[in-house]
């Protein structure tokens, strides 16, 4: 099985993204190369203190290795202990201004062979979602209608299913609340034939700069203070609980031995925790969890 097309178009979306960033940042990102010795390596690109971006980071790896870690077999086990070799590209922003929200996207390709390499089981995943921290409609659905745009052409049924499925998965189970307002995610992907499947794979990848770039330039020069810097903090909280906790990829990245800065660079850098918080009744900070962090349909 040839993946060379498919890692060569995760580089370039990679690249695509970045340059993007610097642009709206104004800042360069710090890009480190690095080797894994069980097999493969990646590039991550990171800004951090910059002027739109507190922390970002956009990583590229690819990885190989002789047995699938748990995290992969999980829902799979008869590929256990199959070799396997996987690649993506994920990355996390978390802006400095707290109308701006964090926005979190990947695409992963998996592929794991049998003992001569033959039979390949193969399967797709990713997607994108929005984690705001002071709600606005008109965000919420520019995001959700670009996430609809880059699946219509592979199926009306795509959009529907995903949206299902990112909020049933970033969900905190622990604390009954969405992480944010959604967007798609979809994961053991290989329902369509292996062109056809990479072609809407990269058209999600290739969306992820239309869904968030407009929400960018609407909200990066709003004015903000201590209250909201504060609430941004708090909210954050729950960021960290389920990548810590839920999210496949990081239990991946450290059960196959992955570079640990760059996985855990979805890390936000200020973050804080109450005892027993409730925002006050009727404020901007209590309509996110009332209006926003319930699972709507956006389009």
């Amino acid at each position: 099985m040839d993946t060379s097309a498919i890692k060569a178009y995760l580089v370039d979306l990679q690249a695509r993204i970045v340059a993007a960033l610097e642009a709206q940042d104004g800042k360069t990102f710090r890009r480190d190369a690095w080797e894994r010795a069980e097999g493969g390596g990646g590039l991550s690109a990171l800004v951090e203190e910059g002027n739109l971006l507190e922390r970002g980071g956009v990583n590229f790896s690819h990885v190989m290795g002789r047995g699938l870690p748990p995290s992969a077999t999980a829902h799979r086990p008869e590929l256990a202990g199959r070799r396997f070799e996987a690649m993506g590209v994920s990355l996390v922003l978390h802006p400095r201004n707290p109308y701006v929200p964090t926005v979190h996207m990947n695409v992963r390709f998996f592929a794991a062979f049998g003992e001569d390499g033959s039979d390949p089981a193969w399967w797709f995943g990713g997607g994108m979602d929005l984690t705001p921290y002071y709600g606005y409609e008109e965000d919420a659905r520019h995001f959700h209608r670009t996430c609809k745009e880059a699946l219509d052409p592979f199926g009306a049924d795509y959009y529907p299913r995903f949206k299902k499925w990112c909020d049933e998965y970033f969900h905190l189970k622990h604390r009954q609340e969405p992480r944010g307002v959604g967007g798609i995610f979809f994961d053991d992907f290989n329902a369509l034939p292996l062109e056809q499947a990479q072609a809407m794979w990269q058209s999600v990848g290739d969306h992820f700069l239309p869904a968030y770039l407009p929400l960018v330039e609407r909200r990066r020069g709003l004015p903000y203070g201590e209250r909201e810097r504060d609430f941004q903090a708090y909210r954050r909280g729950r960021y960290v609980e389920f990548n810590l906790v839920y999210d496949r990829g990081t239990l991946f990245g450290l059960q196959s031995g992955g570079r640990t800065e760059s996985i855990l660079m979805s890390m936000p850098p200020i973050v804080r925790w109450r005892y027993d918080w409730h925002p006050e009744p009727g404020s901007r900070e209590d309509r996110l969890l009332r209006d926003f962090l319930n699972g709507r349909d956006w389009v």
